[in-house]
């Protein structure tokens, strides 16, 4: 049997007549099984014929068994974001939840309770919606994100975009570090900090790829998100409790901060400023969030301003960020400060811009998660 036959087989009948979703399950299950057990035959007959023709087992021609394929769990399809005052069900689609006027969507989907060894990558598509062959409803970068929700506690966040100015974008992230916490019912969360109705479609799926030789972490638990963290209520930074279990070999912060302004004018979006990171009074990093490499993605941004200097807005230097592009996380081992038990972790933003007599002001957007690993893994990168 040639490999994907009997599963094309299974396709065609499936084409030609109706068929239940849990037939087609179980025939592409058999389908597969048949197909892994031709496999280990070939195997076994191609290694005798060897062996009978006085052949080394390490010359021989071995057909291994093709990889396990990667496991794709959709989350949000074509979901609608949007900001509408009157109501935050216009658009709404069954088995979504609307919040937040429109800028929230949220779902609930039961993961894989015990996934293969590997990694776990988010899958993000973001589409603006066309007012019109030349235009777009909403054209702005925004800000946005994937969340994992709890009722008690914050969000832990999985993925933090900014939308380009007017395009779409496509993108894969890593977020293997959370796989202790993507297991069994979790709700997930889609947020774009729009002002426009309508505006952003919103495709997502997690990715499992299994991976014998990955070290996937042990433990994983939210420390904070703040979608505001300003001067005026949060000038002195911000505390969280954490606790840490016993029985951990290697223990990591993952942080995601950006800078923002209400008013798109200097700090505290054009001008980066010190993120302090302490672990019960003591300061363990310092980091200073800027990206100066936008102009990459001037591509990824077709609606953007060209101003009279000849510079695109699309192309600025920013406080961690580019439009249309994923904010990664950055990792600090924080091992030999997080030993088992309670902890406070602080996080505070020096200098921060304040409001102004029009109401405008600097603001940043942090998030932050602890991992754990119950052995040192054999990769970890910071």
């Amino acid at each position: 049997m040639r490999p994907g036959s009997a599963e094309n087989a299974v396709d065609g009948r499936i084409r030609a007549r109706g068929v239940s979703a849990s037939r087609v399950a179980r025939d592409l299950a058999a389908a597969r099984i048949a197909a892994g057990v031709a496999t280990g035959l070939l195997v076994l007959l191609v290694a005798g014929s060897a062996a009978a023709a006085g052949v080394k087992a390490s010359s021989a021609f071995v057909v291994s068994a093709p990889a396990p394929a990667p496991l794709d769990v959709p989350i949000f399809l074509d979901a609608m974001i949007h900001f509408s005052p009157d109501s935050s069900a216009k658009y709404a689609t069954p088995g979504i939840e609307v919040r937040d006027r429109g800028r929230i969507v949220s779902t609930e989907i039961v993961l894989p309770a015990d996934p293969p060894r590997g990694q776990v990558k988010a899958l993000l598509t973001i589409k603006p919606i066309p007012q019109d062959e030349r235009s777009m409803f909403d054209r702005w970068d925004r800000a946005g994100s994937i969340r994992l929700a709890f009722e008690e506690g914050p969000d832990v966040e999985l993925v933090r975009f900014i939308t380009a100015y007017g395009g779409r974008t496509d993108h894969e992230v890593d977020v293997t570090a959370l796989a202790p916490l993507l297991r069994g019912p979790c709700r997930f969360r889609a947020f774009i900090d729009t002002w426009v109705t309508p505006a952003w479609r919103v495709d997502c799926s997690l990715r499992y790829e299994p991976d014998s030789t990955f070290d996937a972490p042990f433990w994983a638990a939210p420390v904070m998100l703040v979608d505001s963290f300003n001067r005026e209520e949060h000038g002195d930074g911000l505390v969280a409790e954490v606790t840490v279990p016993p029985g951990l070999s290697r223990v990591v912060l993952r942080y995601i901060s950006t800078g923002h302004c209400t008013d798109g004018r200097d700090a505290d979006e054009f001008e980066s400023k010190a993120n302090v990171i302490s672990v019960d009074g003591r300061v363990v990093a310092r980091i200073h969030p800027w990206r100066d490499d936008c102009r990459r993605f001037r591509e990824r941004n077709p609606y953007c301003s060209r101003w009279a200097d000849g510079s695109w807005s699309s192309d600025y230097a920013r406080s961690g960020w580019c439009p249309g592009v994923e904010v990664l996380p950055t990792e600090f081992d924080l091992t030999d400060h997080l030993g088992p038990g309670k902890h406070q972790v602080k996080v505070a933003i020096e200098e921060m811009r304040p409001e102004d007599a029009d109401g405008n002001f600097g603001y940043w957007r942090v998030s932050a998660a602890l991992i754990g690993w119950d052995r040192p893994p054999r990769l970890w990168r910071n």
